[in-house]
């Protein structure tokens, strides 16, 4: 099960904003791009803002960015995108549906975990079960009229809104319906799909 394992505030000074990768929340003092709002690196101060960026590199950092929004590696990622290519949709906008049905960002938007990394590590650890059947797969697709539980972990639900293609089981439980797959303006992650496109088909 590979992963990033690295500093992720790092990634975020790299990309030029603030990802949230440790939680969809405000930092305060310790946003990453608060303290250091310019790349990592001996040169990373003087390189900040230095230069036009190329298309290239546009498409190229928007798809570090889903990489890292989503938690996971090249070779996974490129699959997905194989894997939207097929679909009769639009491909761009089915890459992002499939990145959203993946169990550990489905236990992440129910609000049953503070971060796709935690939420990532309830699934491998077996802290989930989806239609009651214990699932340590952390990409596993989830479909529509899925139900997803966290068991055997004392916490709260986090206070973030559920979005609207899923249904938390009350406001304590630690459980939750995926109803429906969401269209691309459901979904709030801030990603230019169509420059991922652009940079695999070149």
């Amino acid at each position: 099960m590979a992963r990033y394992l690295g500093p992720r505030d790092r990634i975020s000074r790299r990309i030029g904003t603030n990802l949230f990768l440790k939680g969809e929340r405000s930092y305060g003092p310790k946003n990453p791009m608060t303290r250091r709002a310019y790349a990592p690196g001996q040169h990373g101060n003087k390189r900040r803002g230095g230069g036009k960026i190329s298309e290239y590199g546009r498409q190229l950092k928007e798809k570090q960015k889903a990489k890292a929004i989503y938690g996971i590696l090249e070779r996974q990622f490129r699959r997905y995108y194989d894997a939207a290519t097929r679909a009769k949709s639009i491909t761009g906008e089915r890459l992002i549906q499939l990145l959203e049905c993946r169990l550990d960002n489905v236990v992440f938007r129910l609000g049953l975990a503070d971060s796709r990394p935690q939420a990532r590590q309830y699934v491998g650890h077996g802290h989930v079960r989806l239609n009651g059947k214990k699932v340590t797969i952390p990409s596993h697709q989830v479909a529509p009229g899925d139900t997803v539980e966290l068991v055997h972990v004392t916490r709260e639900p986090s206070a973030l809104d559920v979005p609207l293609w899923m249904e938390r089981t009350g406001k304590k439980a630690l459980a939750g319906t995926f109803l429906d797959v969401p269209s691309r303006d459901q979904i709030p992650t801030e990603i230019e799909e169509q420059l991922i496109v652009e940079f695999y088909s070149r």
